[in-house]
């Protein structure tokens, strides 16, 4: 008896793809107010621990908010698609606030992220590929886990578009470069007004409650982006080339639903709040299921190893 193939299982009809892409406003603000009251809240705990106990009480809140900060990405990303709100208004203010927290000038990450759609697996042309590297040893992977090497990575480049005015990335077609200037030359502004305000201040305040905290999310923020691709399928099919890791009901509200990240690919135009809806109808086509983050991590991590050997 030949083995069942997951792809033999019916896709979306035209009708429930329509359905399913329905825009709305309400569910994207009650996401949205929600993780960015979090980090509200957060922050205000943070600051008030510092200045009635010390710093070192408050450590534990600051991984907490690292957490809800980094993962402002999800943000960003949802508002890159434009279907968080019906209004692509409401849209570019939550994607420029996400960015601009996260130190990801929003238009950029836009183009970014369209080839990423675009080439999805494809080596020479997925952004995602181009940007990466097979890590030399297991030091070398343990750091690039961290995700503080690619956060450096991506401030050198915004700095050097800001300094020199050159845009040279492939993915960035040459009619955009100058909005890409303008926008990083803004965000920097913003960010120098901030310091000097802190200065001015004498105030730590951004400095414990964002700047450290969004330091220490990159090592929650890189294992998660980690587990979308690495290791699946160089093919065009998003059932082969991407990953749905099923987690806690926590994750995925912080997360925006984007652990059922093989939904998101096959189906772009579905709202973040109907992937688990989605997920429902297509679960068995999915190549790539992960257990949850900590078997998929593992299975990463040793991807990456293998890479290694094979590449050697």
């Amino acid at each position: 008896m030949p083995a069942h193939d997951p792809l033999s299982a019916p896709a979306l009809t035209p009708a429930q793809v329509r359905a399913l892409s329905d825009r709305t406003t309400l569910p994207g603000l009650l996401r949205a107010a929600t993780h960015f009251g979090a980090i509200g809240l957060t922050g205000g705990l943070i600051w008030l621990v510092i200045t009635r106990a010390g710093l070192g009480w408050a450590l534990p809140l600051m991984a907490l908010q690292g957490g809800l900060v980094a993962f402002l990405f999800m943000a960003l990303h949802e508002a890159a698609h434009k279907t968080v709100f019906r209004s692509r208004r409401m849209c570019l203010v939550l994607g420029h606030l996400s960015g601009f927290l996260i130190l990801l000038p929003y238009e950029y990450y836009c183009l970014f992220h369209w080839d990423h759609h675009r080439y999805t697996q494809d080596p020479e042309r997925d952004p995602e590929l181009m940007t990466a590297r097979i890590p030399a040893s297991d030091a070398r992977l343990a750091v690039a886990y961290t995700g503080l090497l690619q956060l450096l990575a991506r401030l050198r480049l915004h700095l050097r578009h800001a300094f020199t005015g050159r845009v040279t990335a492939p993915w960035i077609p040459p009619k955009k470069r100058g909005l890409i200037l303008r926008e990083v030359r803004l965000y920097l502004l913003g960010y120098l007004a901030l310091l000097g305000l802190s200065v001015a201040a004498g105030s730590t305040l951004l400095l414990w409650t964002w700047l450290v905290p969004l330091v220490l999310g990159q090592f929650l923020l890189r294992p998660y982006l980690y587990a979308e691709h690495t290791g699946c399928a160089h093919t065009r099919s998003a059932y082969e080339n991407t990953r749905t890791t099923y987690t806690a009901a926590l994750v995925r509200w912080f997360a925006w639903n984007m652990p059922y990240h093989v939904e998101h690919h096959a189906y772009p135009s579905v709202p973040f709040h109907t992937l688990p809806q989605l997920n429902g109808i297509i679960a068995a086509r999915i190549r790539h299921p992960g257990r949850n983050y900590r078997a998929v991590t593992r299975e990463t991590w040793a991807w990456f190893r293998a890479a290694r050997r094979t590449k050697a």
